[in-house]
């Protein structure tokens, strides 16, 4: 047999093939010597006194793709780094608290963030610099990456001394901006609640929905802490401005008008071209919204978008066996948005003349196109991203429209789909979960409760351990990590929370119990108030931080704080309620500072300065007559309630009352409650009453 020498070589496999992340999968082929984030990297760049070159991001992000093509996969840049740094690759969205180190260190140091996020390390991991994404070579007045390279690796060698005395420097300071606080004695005022507000209003887009400029994030806490507030004060002006960005965002491109979900953000104000990336926790937050904005407002459309968001979310996001993935990419066939978009010429082959034009005109498609990858050197021509351009259809249209969509569907079912990254994380499956369990409270689809129930069953045997109750946070592949982060503790607990209270299975809140305890033991400061983003002991990070910003995710505090306050007032357990007081202090500088920067803490702060109120239904869980009233009770836009049951650890008044053959509802605020109701509309009614 005769062997071909000349074959190209097969490329060889780096350290991060032993990984189970995505991301670093991803790049187990690169000709760099990559690490992931432990010891063996520390103690090597210890021992060879090189600095650590450290590279984060997550495997659907857009741009650590075309930096990977452009630099990670090129000979020259790779022998560089190999014999000047040691390289380290860490998945941000399974290691979160390293990333807010670097993260906090890259905004301090140049103003913007994102990914890829790439910094510069001592041995002993404090870092000296870093940026973005860096190109290949100098263009357009950006320094390229090898660059870059060359003239820190010359800094290293001829000045080590200061390059170490800039890093202590930065290090302190960090550690400073980071883990420091300024505690208040007391909660912040109501007047803070209407501050935010007011400033949040005024960001607000009147043509197009949305509050601030291109590019547009959904940030769900922001329009979630408006409705809290139009409901308080009666700002129809607030209300307004919320249920028209949920109009104006299901209408546009950032949401998938064939398959359902939302994409990261839009890259326009008008919310028409997404980068397309799909994560989960923005569709479970946005399903939430979605489920405020129907009860708000009636309007069956915004119901509509969260059935249309969960079909996705059941349909492409979920395990066999319950767990929710994290996130679909936004390339395909190496083109971003290639597997959503559309040309002229693909429509007319699929549609019927008559179809073409209904959805041509629905769609606003054009022969030119409105999307261009300009980070593609050969983009492709004539994309259109779909988006709800013109909606007043007449029955036949609306038949047509109909038809059109599934041949699209069908069509875009056979292309190839973008990478899914099919981690399972305890952090954002416990988002997803309050919003699908809330879902079935709102909506009554019974499809949701049996996917919550099955979810949690999911994570609590792969990533609990009852016996020592401890939560990890990610699962893959059979296994699990052994990282413990508050965002996982304080997600799952909203999410099962959430769970309980549109079931009232006891065994849910004794769950809830655990998890609560189990993350303040190993996360709060009971010294000065705050959660820690990670657990005590960790040993490889320069310092742990507390993490306060409400971004496109909420931060653990914010999460960790209404949870404890919900579940203290569920439960009457004061320790709960106290750690949530605390933790309002520890921030009530920064509340009244930086408001618009912590709504979802807001919503916290609005929970504990006004009395919730307690919905206590007696009767058998999961009884037809019991889940008649506990339907009416989540029915109503209601600013601070809880549900309860009155078996399991609940509170004494809830505890104490008889089951009997009839379920009844009692409406309860401080000690004083309400006549039993043994009618649905009557709950409803009570419960929409304005408060006093």
């Amino acid at each position: 047999m005769q062997t071909n020498n000349n074959l190209p070589e097969a490329p060889r496999a780096n350290r991060l093939a032993r990984e189970k992340s995505p991301y670093l999968l991803q790049h187990q082929f690169n000709p760099v010597d990559w690490h992931a984030w432990n010891e063996e990297a520390f103690a090597r760049a210890r021992a060879e006194q090189k600095p650590i070159f450290l590279s984060i991001g997550y495997s659907t992000c857009h741009w650590c793709h075309v930096m990977e093509r452009e630099s990670f996969e090129d000979r020259a840049v790779a022998d560089f780094l190999n014999q000047n740094f040691i390289s380290i690759k860490v998945d941000r969205e399974e290691r979160p608290d390293v990333d807010k180190i670097y993260m906090s260190f890259v905004q301090a140091m140049t103003g913007p963030g994102g990914w890829p996020l790439n910094v510069f390390l001592t041995p002993a991991l404090k870092p000296f610099f870093g940026g973005t994404y860096f190109p290949p070579e100098d263009r357009q007045g950006r320094v390229g990456f090898l660059t870059v390279l060359r003239q820190l690796a010359s800094v290293w060698r001829e000045r080590r001394s200061e390059v170490d005395a800039s890093a202590e420097h930065i290090h302190q300071r960090l550690a400073e901006v980071v883990t420091g606080g300024r505690p208040g004695d007391d909660l912040p005022p109501t007047a803070v609640l209407d501050r935010a507000a007011e400033l949040l209003k005024q960001h607000y887009d009147p043509r197009h929905g949305g509050f601030g400029s291109a590019p547009k994030f959904p940030q769900p806490s922001q329009p979630r802490f408006l409705l809290r507030h139009a409901g308080r004060r009666g700002d129809a002006e607030a209300r307004r401005m919320v249920l028209h960005t949920c109009e104006r965002m299901a209408a546009g491109g950032i949401n998938d008008q064939l398959g359902g979900g939302f994409s990261r953000y839009s890259v326009d104000a008008e919310w028409l071209v997404p980068h397309f990336e799909k994560m989960l926790y923005d569709n479970a937050q946005l399903i939430q919204l979605y489920l405020d904005a129907f009860l708000v407002s009636g309007d069956a459309r915004h119901a509509e978008t969260a059935r249309q968001t969960l079909a996705y979310v059941f349909r492409d996001m979920t395990h066999p066996e319950g767990g929710f993935f994290s996130a679909e990419d936004a390339d395909s066939e190496g083109h971003e948005g290639k597997f959503y978009c559309w040309t002229t010429e693909e429509m007319e082959k699929l549609l019927t003349p008559e179809e073409y034009r209904a959805a041509g005109r629905y769609f606003g498609v054009t022969e030119p196109g409105n999307f261009v990858d300009h980070s593609h050197p050969q983009p492709l021509a004539g994309q259109n991203v779909l988006s709800i351009v013109s909606p007043a259809l007449d029955e036949r249209e609306a038949g047509l429209l109909a038809s059109a969509k599934e041949k699209l569907r069908a069509a875009r079912a056979r292309r190839v789909r973008p990478h899914l990254d099919d981690k399972i994380l305890a952090s954002w499956n416990g988002l997803m979960l309050g919003a699908v369990a809330r879902a079935y409270a709102v909506l009554g689809d019974d499809a949701c409760r049996a996917a919550a129930e099955k979810n949690l069953a999911f994570l609590q045997a792969t990533l609990w351990d009852p016996g020592r109750k401890v939560l990890y946070h990610r699962w893959r592949d059979g296994e699990r990590d052994d990282v413990r982060l508050l965002s996982g503790h304080a997600f799952l607990l909203a999410g099962v929370t959430d769970l309980y209270e549109a079931t009232l299975k006891p065994e849910h809140l004794e769950f809830a119990l655990s998890l609560a305890e189990s993350m303040i033991a190993a996360f709060f400061d009971a010294e000065n108030g705050g959660f820690w983003q990670s657990a005590q002991g960790v040993t490889d990070l320069i310092f742990r931080a507390k993490e306060e910003y409400d971004g496109a995710e909420p931060s653990g505090n914010s999460v960790a704080t209404l949870a404890l306050l919900r579940l203290g007032k569920i439960t009457g357990r004061a320790d709960f309620t106290e750690a949530a007081l605390k933790t309002l202090r520890y921030f009530a500088v920064k509340l009244t500072e930086q408001p618009q920067g912590m709504t979802g803490m807001l919503q916290a702060l609005d929970f504990a300065l006004h009395e919730p109120r307690r919905v206590v239904i007696t009767g058998i869980p999961g009884e037809p007559a019991t889940r008649a009233l506990l339907h009416a009770a989540h029915r109503v836009y209601q600013l601070n309630k809880v549900v309860l049951g009155t078996q399991g650890p609940v509170e004494e008044f809830a505890r104490g009352l008889p089951c009997k053959e009839a379920p009844e509802a009692y409406l309860c605020m401080g000690s004083a409650c309400q006549a039993p109701l043994k009618k649905p509309e009557e709950i409803a009614q009570l419960l929409g009453a304005p408060d006093e």
